[in-house]
């Protein structure tokens, strides 16, 4: 499988790197480059790329609001944010708004591939507590909530069982350290993890984490 890439990126000259390291691999093909937000909606409307790496920082139509949109009208396709800081608020709205991870900009080309690849197979590639150190930072952005029932009604799809796994993804947990805290095997937590992201309507951990916090379920320390 080759995995169909749409490079946004106001700086040419970083555009032109990104292309040199993905024409490089074999399982990888850059379809096409964006330098502003609303070129990469159109693009990705024509093109229907697997991957979209998103700079947010651009004029005219930022990352965030192109993100939006695209995970809007092509879900199918993943928003891989870009950006200079860890923990620029825009790598934290990019998550809000769909995107499926965000990367920095100086990463080594082998992290950069294996980001992409990640991505495309329906991963996130957020380290989990990287996820929760970025929202802890920007907690003052989500909606004001006196409790976990004021957050969302789809929390009462979840099993009690359900409900503690995804406590513990919004606490930053990776699946080995849950299933060591509930007593569960790994495979089993897997499992949880991805029916709740069916019944919340989640694409992946990230947003898994997002809702966690956003729900009041979570609240940061």
């Amino acid at each position: 499988m080759t995995i169909r890439v749409l490079l946004v990126d106001d700086e040419p000259l970083l555009r032109m790197a990104f292309t040199m390291v993905l024409d490089a691999q074999p399982d990888m093909e850059p379809v096409g480059e964006a330098a502003d937000g609303a070129e990469a909606v159109r693009l990705t409307l024509a093109l229907r790329p697997d991957v979209v790496l998103m700079d947010v920082r651009m004029p005219g139509t930022d990352g965030i609001e192109a993100t939006g949109r695209i995970v809007e009208s092509c879900p199918e396709t993943r928003v891989l944010i870009l950006t200079t800081f860890d923990l620029d608020e825009y790598a934290f709205a990019g998550l809000r708004a769909g995107a499926s991870g965000f990367l920095l900009k100086n990463a080594l080309p082998e992290e950069l591939l294996a980001a992409i690849r990640s991505v495309a197979a329906g991963d996130a590639v957020v380290a989990p507590r990287i996820t929760r150190r970025l929202l802890e930072n920007f907690a003052h952005q989500l909606p004001a909530g006196s409790s976990a029932a004021d957050g969302d009604e789809r929390l009462g799809r979840l099993t009690a069982r359900e409900r503690e796994v995804l406590v513990e993804v919004g606490r930053g947990l990776s699946n080995t350290e849950i299933a060591a805290g509930l007593h569960l095997a790994e495979a089993t937590v897997k499992t949880h993890l991805s029916r709740i992201l069916v019944k919340l309507g989640l694409r992946d951990r990230v947003q898994a984490v997002v809702f966690a916090y956003e729900t009041r379920l979570i609240r940061p320390s």
